[in-house]
């Protein structure tokens, strides 16, 4: 049976349905963390943003309480970078991304990783988080102690990646402060983690989550390499299509994927928000001539805002005594009346969510 053929505006809702950007969705917290599989969480404060544009009535109060209960974790997982997830996800999914881990100890430390004993330094490291949960500053403190002629900093990283850790929540604004603490994934949870890969029921969650999908989307999402056998193995119960570029994609077939001309509401994304980050190709949510502004020369993922569905700017909050402002950076001046005014009336809601205290909000920029 020859492929579907999708027009990029198609793409487009289809992404923005799983992401539940189409509409704030009456959902759960919990729900939504699971459809979504995990959110960035590089900083503290952009996962409650993100469920914020996504779920109905979002309050900062229901996800502090999910990490508090245990039943959402920050912890190291896609690409080697911190998310937020289900503990249920992480406990399933973690060994999945074992080997990326594990191998960039070695291709981020280098001539560093050279002699480097990481099973004793696993041991010691579990046996000092598992005493009670602490930094990593104290542990590389510990480590050097115990191993003074060693990199500390390669000492940390290496057990970073090797042992699965979980960081502990304060009653901090959002949740973690700073510098925080962590714990053994396993005596934090209660329960063991899955040993092995489940790497079809992470492309199928991923197809969930971001489809329809390439298998270098998967893989620029994840960060991990290969994933081209699970996806074959799926392809009985997968359907292709094709997009504008000729490329194959695939995804569930009970997913949404909404007409193209479905309306798409202004919403206002964290840094370093998923949907930034998902795709390989990023034409779906992005015009050519815009996407390197996606990334900045450090790496930083900025927080943008969407109009009619495709990324149109950036913004920040600017917060001057009793005054807080979000300011707008559109890529190109927004011509219609009607995207200026939801704009702005998305903008001031955002503001009252993030800068509670703040007496008076505006939006600067439209």
């Amino acid at each position: 049976m020859p492929d579907t053929s999708l027009t990029l505006r198609a793409l487009n809702r289809a992404t923005l349905a799983r992401q539940m950007l189409l509409t704030r969705e009456q959902t759960s917290v919990l729900g939504a963390v699971e459809q979504l599989l995990a959110l960035q969480a590089q900083q503290a404060k952009p996962p409650f943003i993100g469920l914020w544009s996504r779920v109905e009535g979002f309050e900062r109060a229901a996800l502090q309480a999910l990490l508090h209960r245990r039943e959402v974790v920050r912890a190291t997982l896609m690409r080697g970078t911190l998310h937020l997830a289900s503990a249920k996800d992480y406990r399933n999914l973690r060994a999945s991304f074992t080997p990326l881990l594990e191998a960039s100890v070695a291709s981020v430390l280098r001539e560093r990783a050279k002699g480097l004993e990481v099973a004793p330094l696993v041991k010691e490291a579990r046996a000092f988080f598992e005493e009670a949960p602490r930094t990593f500053e104290a542990l590389r403190d510990h480590l050097v102690a115990l191993h003074p002629q060693i990199d500390e900093r390669a000492m940390g990283f290496a057990v970073r990646m090797f042992l699965p850790l979980i960081q502990v929540p304060t009653e901090t604004e959002w949740g973690y402060p700073g510098t925080t603490d962590f714990a053994v994934a396993d005596a934090w949870l209660g329960a063991p983690l899955r040993a092995e890969a489940d790497l079809p029921t992470l492309v199928r969650r991923y197809l969930a989550a971001f489809g329809p999908a390439s298998v270098a989307d998967a893989q620029t999402w994840s960060g991990l390499k290969g994933l081209k056998p699970a996806f074959e193995a799926l392809r009985p119960s997968l359907r292709t299509f094709r997009d504008e570029k000729g490329r194959e994609l695939f995804d569930l077939p009970e997913a949404p994927r909404p007409d193209e001309d479905t309306p798409s509401p202004p919403r206002f994304l964290p840094e370093f928000d998923s949907l930034v980050l998902g795709h390989d190709d990023r034409a779906r949510l992005v015009e050519e001539a815009y996407r390197s502004k996606l990334i900045t020369k450090n790496l930083r993922i900025p927080a943008t805002f969407l109009v009619d569905g495709f990324v149109a700017g950036t913004w920040t909050v600017e917060r001057k005594r009793a005054v807080a402002a979000l300011v707008v950076e559109p890529f190109a001046p927004l011509k219609k009346k009607k995207d200026r005014e939801a704009l702005a009336k998305e903008g001031e809601a955002l503001l009252r969510f993030v800068e509670p205290e703040a007496r008076a909000v505006e939006v600067r920029g439209l």
